[in-house]
């Protein structure tokens, strides 16, 4: 299933009435999510609404899903089989996945469109991924299933493994979500105002400042003075100040990281 502006016609395709087309002679294209999932059809799901969503229309990104399941074996299209050697639950088939795979295919390379197996054993998923593959063309994502795939097609394909967090989810499904999600919104002319993407947390390895509005007063809490008092080089310096109080308490990791880069690290701190 393709939703989004068509840039090539595949089996079992089809384009979204709500959402335009667009001729491979357009020089211009948009940021492409390819999903091979054996769900399809919970696509595009959050990614419809709001302003991933509103982007998806605007033609600022694509989505294609491919059903892993056309791709299967036998009358029963089956892409598993117990694991070799025993053990609980099913794996991917490779000759399944491969399929899929060379099905998605686009002629470039990682650095442009990066090929994805979502799998808890995976690299976690930074703002630095999501920074390098808004600058790509698209990207190819694996959604795992049961207890994942045959090692063989991972080696095969060189596929790069990502996970969202130390967790385990039923499918690569709500994964895909988050990453794509993560992705679009730094695609240019996706978010209202991109500068908000410049002071986000992990933008550069510090958790966001507090964020207040009105009414000044709430339950008799104020908002810090400083926050209006129009002084914006004060409050640049709060606001910093602030970040690195929270960075250092809640994320130590992130704070070595941000003193490294910095050449700041704090005295008595060796823990790099």
């Amino acid at each position: 299933m393709s939703i989004g502006p068509v840039l090539k016609t595949k089996p079992l395709g089809f384009c979204h009435q709500n959402y335009k087309t667009m001729s491979l002679s357009t020089p211009s294209k948009p940021w492409q999510a390819k999903v091979i999932t054996l769900f399809p059809e919970l696509f595009p799901g959050p990614l419809g609404r709001s302003l991933a969503g509103k982007a998806l229309q605007d033609n600022l990104w694509n989505l294609e899903t491919i059903d892993l399941r056309q791709f299967g074996k036998g009358r029963h299209k089956t892409v598993d089989e117990r694991p070799a050697g025993g053990g609980p639950g099913m794996i991917f088939r490779p000759d399944v996945v491969a399929a899929a795979l060379e099905f998605a295919a686009e002629p470039t390379d990682e650095e442009i469109w990066p090929v994805i197996s979502l799998s808890p054993r995976g690299e976690p998923l930074r703002q630095s991924h999501a920074q390098k593959w808004s600058a790509g063309h698209g990207i190819t994502l694996l959604c795992g299933r049961f207890e994942g795939v045959d090692e063989r097609v991972i080696q095969h394909f060189d596929l790069t493994e990502i996970s969202l967090g130390d967790f385990i989810l039923s499918g690569g499904e709500i994964a895909a979500f988050a990453l794509i999600d993560t992705v679009i919104r730094l695609i240019p002319s996706v978010l209202g105002n991109q500068a908000s993407v410049k002071e986000e947390s992990y933008t550069s390895n510090l958790l966001e400042y507090p964020q207040y509005t009105q009414p000044s007063v709430w339950r008799e809490i104020e908002v810090p003075p400083v926050l209006l008092s129009g002084n914006h080089t004060e409050i640049s310096k709060w606001r910093k100040s602030e970040a690195i109080r929270i960075t250092a308490a809640r994320r130590p990791d992130l704070w070595r990281a941000y003193c490294a880069a910095n050449s700041d690290l704090p005295d008595g701190d060796t823990d790099k």
